[in-house]
């Protein structure tokens, strides 16, 4: 299985260089597509429920303090992904990589995962929470909008 630092290594090769939120948002996706789509974590790492949005702190602890990265940043192996994992990445990037990061941060902001989490912490606007968002949730959610776009 792929790491976040995997994901975020091949997203960075395939489409930077970008925003370090902008990558985020990015690895939320396709992790929330992948576990629709295949019924399996893209990777171990958990998201959770910051004040802009979902953040893996694993992968944020490689860009702390930067704003823009390209191919290179993030220290992980692009080639650690299986077929069916660069394909869920890929139709995220063909589908969504269009998007600014602050359009990306807007669409996790309006329902599901971590709508819920932050109402799970009781966080309120810009308020700080470290409240993971939980992959049955994430599941849900994606599989609705799968539906919906079906």
């Amino acid at each position: 299985m792929a790491t976040v630092q995997d994901v975020a290594a091949y997203i960075l090769a395939k489409a930077g260089p970008m925003t370090a939120t902008k990558l985020q948002k990015l690895c939320y996706f396709a992790y929330g597509y992948h576990l629709a789509w295949e019924e399996r974590q893209l990777f171990p790492e958990r998201f959770e429920a910051w004040a802009n949005g979902p953040v893996a702190p694993a992968l944020h602890a490689k860009h702390r303090g930067r704003f823009e990265l390209q191919r290179g940043d993030i220290e992980g192996d692009a080639t650690a992904l299986d077929d069916d994992e660069r394909e869920s990445v890929d139709v995220v990037l063909e589908s969504l990589g269009v998007f600014s990061a602050h359009e990306l941060s807007t669409m996790t902001h309006r329902e599901g995962p971590w709508v819920h989490a932050r109402e799970r912490a009781g966080a309120q606007h810009l308020e700080r929470s470290t409240e993971e968002l939980l992959d049955l949730e994430i599941s849900d959610f994606f599989n609705a909008l799968i539906d919906r776009e079906g």
